[in-house]
């Protein structure tokens, strides 16, 4: 391939100049749209799917697909926050309705059980875009230290590598090399299976029930008792085809199981498990930390002689010009931002000090098992508290030594 060709999602040889060629779906919704015909069941899925695949760049093997999700930040968030500083009236437009929109596409897309770069792209490219206003328009002032700039740098680089930490293996469960076949060649007769809500799924069997481990590393037999059947019914995944150990969970959106699930995050585009959740909560206190920080700086630049707190409400100069309106509503979309990121680390905490996951807190609110605590921001389950010094010690323990596969990983 050079350049400018690429293999399309048809398998079929194409070239970026024939990207508005040949869209026989395309062609065939303008045309019952000039007749005045309404389209065919799942056309503009087609129609946005053909458009998708073609939006490539030219690269040296071949020209790269761009994810979509990718650009609307880029574009937009400049724009708004630009327009918002032309008046006070407008900032207040645009900051209100920038997190409905956040929240109604993330809405969409959970509903459709999608997985998006939008909320990854839009979180790096707002640290990359207020770190440059802050550096264009508030240092030149000449109110902030070099030791500041300094500081706020180390900040941002700390968060950053606390991210890229966080985007790595969350503890993925191995999936079983022979996949569901090793299973029912296994010794699992007269199995019926029954499902659950939350893709977990039941088997009945009897007889006795001897297998391998699932995952392949195990080659030891087992003989189960009633009991362990029991917990096998309880942990087994249909989807993933293996036993999960305690406290794992399936994610629908990565379609993978994961050791300790605590949540699908769609800031890192990742899930939270046993082997990243340290990470995770670093980048989230690193965040808060740099924003706050900055925010401060910026507020003690463009509104003198007040605390940051007054000055976030009350900033009369703020509109005086441009340079100080722009920063000003930089620094209320970071306020926006901090706040709800504060709520999800207030949030983390409370879970670790009581050793629940958010996963364990929803599925006890289903199934009414949990208590309510602190006004309803936490959910004990009971199961895994220990102590508040015990939960953190094992929340600091997590993924220091390879998990050990234990009597629950062999059927």
């Amino acid at each position: 391939l050079c350049c400018c060709e690429y293999v399309d999602r048809r398998g079929e040889r194409n070239h970026l100049a024939a990207c508005c060629c040949d869209c026989d779906d395309l062609d065939e919704g303008c045309e019952r749209w000039l007749t005045c015909k309404s389209l065919p069941p799942g056309a503009l899925e087609r129609i946005a799917d053909t458009v998708a695949d073609r939006v490539r760049v030219p690269w040296f093997s071949g020209a790269v697909k761009v994810n979509l999700s990718l650009v609307p930040p880029l574009i937009l968030l400049p724009v708004l926050l630009h327009v918002a500083a032309l008046h006070f009236l407008l900032g207040l437009v645009v900051l209100t309705s920038l997190p409905v929109v956040v929240l109604w596409y993330y809405y969409l897309t959970h509903r459709r059980k999608e997985r998006t770069l939008f909320f990854l792209s839009l979180g790096l490219f707002s640290l990359g875009y207020m770190y440059y206003v802050f550096l264009q328009e508030v240092v030149p002032r000449g109110l902030v230290g070099y030791s500041q700039v300094v500081a706020l740098t180390c900040g941002l680089i700390l968060m950053l590598a606390a991210l890229s930490r966080a985007k790595k293996d969350p503890g993925y469960l191995p999936i079983p090399a022979s996949d569901k076949k090793s299973l029912l060649g296994q010794g699992l007769p007269n199995k019926s299976v029954r499902g659950s809500s939350n893709g977990l799924h039941g088997i009945t069997t009897s007889g006795a029930i001897s297998g391998r481990a699932v995952n392949g590393e195990g080659k030891g037999y087992s003989r189960m008792s009633a009991e362990e059947l029991e917990g096998v019914k309880k942990d087994w995944c249909t989807k993933c085809q293996l036993v999960r150990p305690a406290r794992a969970g399936h994610c629908r959106l990565c379609g993978r199981c994961v050791r300790r699930l605590d949540h699908h995050c769609v800031w890192i585009n990742s899930c939270v498990g046993e082997q990243n959740h340290q990470a995770f909560i670093l980048a989230l206190s690193f965040f808060m930390l740099t924003s706050v920080y900055g925010i401060t700086l910026t507020l003690h630049t463009i509104c003198r002689d007040r605390t940051p707190f007054v000055a976030l409400f009350y900033c009369p100069g703020a509109y005086s010009d441009y340079s100080s309106a722009l920063s000003f509503t930089c620094v209320w979309y970071c306020a926006i931002v901090t706040a709800g990121m504060g709520y999800i680390l207030l949030i983390q905490l409370l879970n670790i000090s009581y050793n629940v996951t958010e996963r364990e807190a929803r599925l006890a609110l289903r199934d009414n098992t949990g208590r309510r605590l602190l006004g309803g921001l936490v959910i004990d389950t009971g199961q895994y508290n220990r102590g508040f010094l015990c939960n953190w010690g094992h929340f600091l323990s997590l993924g220091s030594s390879p998990p050990q596969h234990s009597a629950e990983d062999i059927v």
